[in-house]
């Protein structure tokens, strides 16, 4: 069986590290040519939560050769036609794409691929990439978890074989309400992803902020209403049922969520925001397929979402150089 990471970024050098190191190969692909390099000469140097190093095969798209059994997607979501396009033709007949990206890019994966030959898996766990070959863990180890299923049509052997794969990670969960569970990570992302680039900080720093902790909270209350009214229901993530703590209808549940959102976070207060990476290296961020999605699937049922929507104007502002990541940006939601 051939596999491979295409986008193997930081959380991708970590997936592919593990496995490696476990005994099973896989390739590593990325645009980034110092980063193949690096790999190369140095193996992947997993640091942070984890310690280790381990030799990986590590290519630029220019030198695959051959299909693949299973490809492993993680590719910023706003490439993903592009990406169903190149990959294509390096797809085996019976081989499928797990998108480990961020949002909810399965049905429009599906669309290009047919749903058997798509599979998607919502990751909890977080790394930074330092600098070439070298990527620092941000999550704790017992934390870890992949949450991974399909739409409709299923095709189970391979299904079983991602899944082992990302066992010699951590945990999988497989989810028959894929989208539920896909739901209840864009509400995570939303909320802290989201607000952590808004103030340029950690998923640690928005809970610690009582302004952006309020805010995270608002976005996750509008996340669970634009789920709800989507007729989509949120699974657990990790065990914990997020719409059970997280929704409420009255003020005396609303201040005990505000005050369980630092408890809930704990071991993912590490975690530096994949769009305020990208920000930093002058790079467009995802935001309209995070944050983003919540709002258009809020216009489309006519649930209202201003916290979304702010964050949403924030960070392009950011992209377009008017605003700069930074807690200043909080007085923009005032008023909401």
């Amino acid at each position: 069986m051939k596999t491979a990471i295409y986008g193997a970024g930081s959380m991708g050098t970590v997936l592919g590290a593990y496995i490696t190191q476990a005994g099973t190969p896989i390739d590593l692909i990325t645009r980034n040519k110092a980063h193949v390099e690096a790999l190369k000469a140095h193996g992947a140097r997993i640091e942070g939560t984890a310690s280790f190093t381990t030799p990986v095969s590590a290519l630029t798209p220019e030198d695959m050769t051959g299909v693949y059994d299973i490809l492993f997607l993680m590719t910023k979501q706003q490439d993903t036609a592009q990406m169903m396009a190149f990959l294509s033709p390096h797809l085996a007949p019976d081989g499928v794409i797990c998108s480990l990206q961020n949002g909810i890019p399965e049905p429009d994966m599906a669309d290009i691929l047919g749903e058997e030959r798509v599979l998607g898996c919502s990751v909890a766990w977080g790394a930074t990439l330092e600098e070439p070959g070298r990527v620092s863990m941000t999550s704790d180890k017992d934390s870890m978890t992949f949450s991974l299923g399909g739409l409709g049509k299923v095709n189970l052997d391979r299904l079983e074989q991602v899944k082992a794969l990302l066992e010699l990670m951590c945990p999988v969960a497989v989810e028959k309400n894929f989208l539920g569970g896909r739901w209840a990570k864009l509400l995570i992302n939303a909320a802290f992803s989201g607000m952590g680039t808004v103030i340029g900080g950690t998923f640690g720093d928005v809970a610690d902020d009582k302004r952006a902790r309020l805010c995270a909270q608002k976005v996750m209350k509008e996340c669970i209403d634009v789920s709800r009214a989507a007729g989509v229901k949120m699974e657990p993530v990790q065990g914990k049922d997020l719409v059970k703590i997280f929704d409420y209808t009255g003020p005396l549940k609303q201040k005990i969520a505000f005050v369980l959102i630092p408890v809930a976070i704990k071991k993912h207060r590490l975690i530096k925001p994949s769009m305020l990476q990208d920000l930093e290296k002058g790079k467009k961020c995802e935001v309209d397929f995070i944050n983003g999605q919540v709002c258009a699937t809020g216009r489309k049922h006519g649930v209202p979402t201003p916290y979304n929507d702010t964050i949403v104007a924030v960070i392009h502002g950011i992209e377009e150089g008017k605003y700069t990541p930074c807690p200043d940006n909080l007085s923009l939601f005032q008023g909401l």
